[in-house]
């Protein structure tokens, strides 16, 4: 049986883009060897196929890891964050749930690299629900609350604590009420 948390192949690719786009911004933050920037950049590259239709989900499913694993040669937390961000992007291919980990972690790396962290955390959060239009919001609606279902990323695991939570949560307040 399908997870709640997968969504259809239309409405991820909807999120796709969103996803996307909240982790190109904070992938100047992405800091390394030329390697692995080179693996995040391209998996941010690969996200934006899918979400245009050059690329099939089965195509990404097996490439989704690539920049998790880029993340452990950044050297600095917030770059570690940034590159997370885009592979729970490129992870939105598998499960639709994976957009809202994108978001979390690109406020992540916008704490950890800013002094004022309240009002840069404020200012990104406002930024990234500014940018879902009411398809995304409805296809976000779908997705079951933070912490209640453990059938994918949205499960009680490392998206449900710290700022990454406390993102997730908020977004999904802002854009309406999800399945019980």
């Amino acid at each position: 049986m399908t997870s709640i948390q997968t969504l259809s192949d239309p409405d991820r690719r909807l999120l796709a883009r969103w996803a996307a786009a909240c982790a190109e911004r904070v992938f100047p933050l992405v800091d390394g060897d030329a390697a692995a920037v080179g693996d995040v950049a391209h998996a941010l590259a690969r996200t934006y196929a899918y979400a245009d239709g050059r690329s099939s989900a089965a195509e990404e499913i097996g490439r989704r890891l690539v920049a998790v694993r880029a993340a452990s040669q950044v050297s600095t937390p917030a770059g570690a964050a940034a590159a997370r961000a885009v592979g729970q992007a490129s992870a939105v291919a598998h499960m639709g749930a994976h957009a809202l980990g994108a978001a979390g972690y690109a406020v992540k790396a916008v704490a950890l690299a800013a002094p004022d962290g309240a009002e840069a955390i404020a200012a990104e959060v406002q930024w990234q629900l500014d940018q879902l239009d009411e398809a995304c919001r409805a296809a976000l609606r779908l997705l079951p609350p933070l912490g209640s279902d453990r059938s994918g990323p949205l499960g009680p695991g490392l998206l449900a604590g710290g700022v990454v939570g406390s993102t997730i949560r908020e977004i999904q307040a802002q854009v309406g009420s999800t399945p019980a």
